[in-house]
């Protein structure tokens, strides 16, 4: 062979130092780009936790806060009915009004009205109502239920103020009943609210928060503008209705991914909600993905420098042997998985540096399945589960979804302990498994909620299969020797909604519905 051919092919082989280099920058590549998703997935929950468990310590404290100044302002008016029991003179009212309400500075106003809904004082007198009879349905309200009392927010009709009214009986020393003693919070001005929490505890977590009342109008936010404004569509707002308190992430009106807290306040059903921007959290995870990249760079460029001048003493020994073989024309030796070498080192590297591949391999390959399967019942997790239903909803197939809670697991765990509550788990998702086709897709969607998607199915093919799989359920024999039950929601795609958000929120209303109903039965979504 001409030597210039034959130079020619050995310029197209690959170098040893440039193997070793490059296998050793792969290996530590790899490694790091898996240890980099490792540490932002563990963070980023990490993370979320702990923002959502801030925000919900910080709206208990909150809602502590509103529930003794409720208690305060009442025990306040309680304490000012007693004063005005007996007939006294304008003066005389009006004085002690002005010192009640400069003394405690819980109302912007206090008005005393008689049973007959005439307007005896009135402080500040600057209102003009002093004499006159009330006119608002809320102020007659106030006066007709004898009792306690705590409006929503109305617009009063002298002044246009957006307020609430906060209310006490007046009964005379023989228990007759004279009217009632009312303060007023004006919330579009200063206020006890404004006082307490115009200087925001929440923003040292990048957090905001807002008081809503009990029919979803916002009574105090940052921006005034607000004040006043019906948000009880938002989500959390809708669980502060229902009566409930605790945090989730959550889309607010504005569709904004945000980490919500929201607790419900004892006193008068007003409730406190406190958020965090979901990228709060992506901004303090690129801050740690920079902060690892960074450390990681000196030991990295040091590992290289490293391995550059070994490959370098390890590689010239072969040079020498390849340059001897090239003169007496034999084949240069490749190094390659599999073939075998005439040097024993380069067969024990080669075999190393498979073995090292195979075990990276392994180790990416249980990542990748850890990332898809939940570890307890060994069924897929909510993220292929929403990958599914995204394609699906893509490739416009029809499908229908399941969602199902098992009934009252909580008391399983109380009462026989949370391994047996895990046994519970695995006894289910084995009945879910089996009653559903290799094309179905069945994920535990979280503690006790499973969710499947039947493809090609309609509501009420799948309602059969919900059906199979409440009644196995509830005739097998389980881990804890009782009847165990399940609630099932079911939506279908197209038919209810061609939204995958919504498709899975009208099977959870189904499944809603069918908890309010007496559990163990399935629902379909209406609509």
């Amino acid at each position: 062979m001409p030597v210039l051919q034959r130079k020619k092919k050995q310029g197209n082989k690959i170098s040893l130092v440039t193997l070793l280099t490059g296998l050793v920058s792969i290996s530590v590549a790899l490694t790091v780009t898996i240890l980099l998703i490792s540490s932002y997935q563990s963070k980023k929950q990490a993370l979320i936790n702990t923002t959502l468990t801030l925000n919900h310590t910080s709206a208990i404290k909150m809602s502590h806060t509103i529930d003794s100044l409720i208690k305060s302002m009442r025990s306040s008016l309680d304490y000012s009915a007693n004063l005005f029991s007996n007939p006294m003179s304008a003066e005389e009212g009006y004085s002690k009004l002005e010192l009640i309400r400069h003394t405690n500075n819980y109302f912007n106003s206090i008005t005393v009205v008689d049973e007959t809904g005439l307007v005896r004082y009135v402080s500040p007198a600057s209102i003009g109502t002093a004499g006159k009879y009330i006119t608002t349905e809320t102020a007659k309200e106030a006066l007709a239920v004898k009792k306690p009392y705590i409006s929503k927010p109305y617009l009063t009709v002298n002044t246009k103020r957006l307020i609430v009214l906060i209310s006490e009986p007046i009964f005379d020393k023989d228990g007759i009943y004279r009217g009632v003693i009312a303060g007023t919070i004006y919330l579009h001005e200063n206020n006890i609210l404004n006082t307490i929490f115009g200087s925001n505890p929440t923003d040292e977590l990048d957090s905001s928060f807002y008081i809503v009342g009990s029919d979803g109008h916002l009574l105090f936010h940052r921006d005034t503008r607000r004040i006043g404004e019906d948000i009880s569509e938002n989500q959390a707002v809708r669980k502060l209705i229902q009566g409930k308190s605790g945090y989730e992430q959550m889309v607010n009106l504005r569709g904004e991914t945000v980490l919500s807290a929201y607790v419900k306040v004892p006193e008068n059903g007003w409730g406190v909600v406190v958020v965090s921007p979901i990228n709060v959290v992506y901004e303090q995870l690129n801050r740690h993905l920079a902060s690892i990249l960074l450390y990681m760079l000196a030991p990295f460029l040091l590992l290289m420098l490293v391995v550059i001048w070994l490959a370098r003493r390890v590689a010239r020994p072969f040079v020498s042997l390849a340059d001897l073989v090239s003169k007496a024309g034999r084949e240069e030796v490749q190094l390659s998985e599999g073939k075998q070498h005439w040097n024993r080192e380069a067969e024990l590297l080669t075999r190393a540096i498979s073995y090292a591949l195979t075990d990276m391999k392994k180790q990416t390959d249980q990542l990748a399945h850890d990332a898809r399967t939940d570890p307890l019942t060994g069924l897929t997790n909510r993220r292929t589960f929403e990958a599914t239903m995204q394609q699906w909803v893509e490739e416009q197939a029809s499908f229908s979804v399941i969602l199902m809670d098992l009934d009252r697991f909580k008391s399983i765990n109380d009462n026989y302990g949370h391994q047996s509550g895990d046994e519970v788990l695995k006894h289910f998702a084995q009945i879910v498994s089996a009653s559903l086709r290799s094309g179905d897709v069945c994920c535990r969607f979280g503690g006790e909620e499973f969710v499947a998607l039947v493809s090609h199915a309609s509501a009420e093919e799948a309602y059969q299969v919900a059906e199979r799989i409440r009644h196995t359920l509830e005739v097998s024999t389980n881990p804890i020797g009782q009847t165990i039950t399940v609630s099932q929601g079911i939506a279908h795609y197209p038919s209810h909604t061609d939204s995958a958000e919504d498709l899975l929120h009208l099977a959870d209303v189904a499944l809603y519905d069918a908890k309010r109903s007496g559990r163990n039965r399935t629902e379909i979504a209406k609509g």
